[in-house]
């Protein structure tokens, strides 16, 4: 079994940031890269759940929300990946869209 908590961690940590980010940030930056992770970490969860569907794009639901999507999207995946590389490569992701979130 892979162990997943460094992910967990990652988006836990992402997301607790998001939600202490001043509303100027979000509008700035924070939301856009935010919701562009939890699209792309959602993506590859549905990539793995349904190989060869169409992805549904997870919808924009206001910069106030987008640490939960981050929450719910970077947990689903955490269930579904099989090997280190791939946890390696998700908390990569949620690292780089923290630093261009700014928080």
């Amino acid at each position: 079994m892979v162990d997943t908590s460094p992910l967990s961690r990652a988006v836990d940590h992402f997301a607790d940031r998001l939600r202490a980010a001043p509303q100027s940030r979000l509008q700035r930056s924070g939301a856009g890269a935010a919701l562009a992770l939890a699209r792309q970490l959602s993506e590859w969860a549905q990539g793995i759940e349904e190989p060869g569907a169409e992805p549904r794009e997870m919808p924009e639901a206001g910069m106030f929300a987008v640490a939960d999507q981050i929450t719910v999207a970077g947990h689903d995946l955490a269930v579904l990946l099989r090997s280190d590389a791939e946890v390696v490569e998700a908390v990569r992701l949620v690292e780089e869209a923290q630093k261009k979130a700014g928080v």
